[in-house]
């Protein structure tokens, strides 16, 4: 019996996904130099021939990891938030959002990683695309008369995301870095010196939850 093209379909992407999630979880053990496709697709539970039908070389599951790191990365710099919220609260939340998503995600965290890998050019630069979305909120926040009238946005942004992106790295082998007490301590020290006395008082360091 002839199997059907959307099954064999369902089935290859299944087999991608799997092999997505499998690079990840090798490249985050032991980087992406010393990594091997053998170990990839041992844990996949596929063949290397398998392996090499969806993906050519190491460096393609490289760049099929910074893309699917690169969904993730969206949904959470995209999630809703309370209508009125502030942009500062949003940054604050997002941050949070994004610390559990590193903890949780191999992929995401994987995806990270290989943003910085020096023995490679990225496809996707996920540090980059957080650093713009941080420093576009921050002008927002600037705009709408939320930071200290002696605070520029750029300089509020480079600290920020300095920060962020530092407790990213920390926290790929300690997760204790992407903690929500962690970045709820970065928030509670760096928030009096960037908004304004009025808006301090309204702001959750430890992030808001929104139904």
């Amino acid at each position: 019996m002839t199997e059907q093209p959307m099954v064999k379909q369902e089935r290859a992407a299944r087999t991608r996904d799997t092999l997505i999630r499998s690079a990840a979880e090798v490249f985050d053990r032991e980087g992406f130099p010393v990594a091997s496709l053998t170990a990839i697709s041992s844990l996949a539970g596929v063949s290397n021939g398998a392996l090499h039908f969806h993906f050519p070389s190491k460096a393609a599951l490289a760049d099929a990891v910074e893309g699917a790191a690169l969904t993730r990365l969206l949904a959470v710099t995209g999630a809703e938030h309370a209508n009125g919220a502030s942009r500062v609260q949003i940054l604050v939340d997002v941050t949070h959002g994004l610390a559990g998503a590193l903890r949780a995600d191999v992929v995401l965290r994987a995806g990270f990683e290989l943003s910085g890998e020096v023995s490679r050019s990225p496809l996707v630069d996920l540090r980059g695309h957080w650093r713009q979305w941080v420093e576009e909120t921050l002008e927002r926040a600037d705009a709408g008369g939320e930071l200290r009238p002696e605070v520029a946005a750029g300089d509020a942004g480079g600290a920020v995301v300095a920060a962020t992106v530092g407790l990213e790295v920390l926290g790929a082998r300690d997760a204790e870095w992407l903690s929500a007490a962690t970045v709820s301590r970065f928030w509670r020290l760096i928030l009096p010196t960037l908004v304004t006395p009025a808006l301090l008082a309204d702001l959750e360091a430890g992030g808001t939850c929104v139904a």
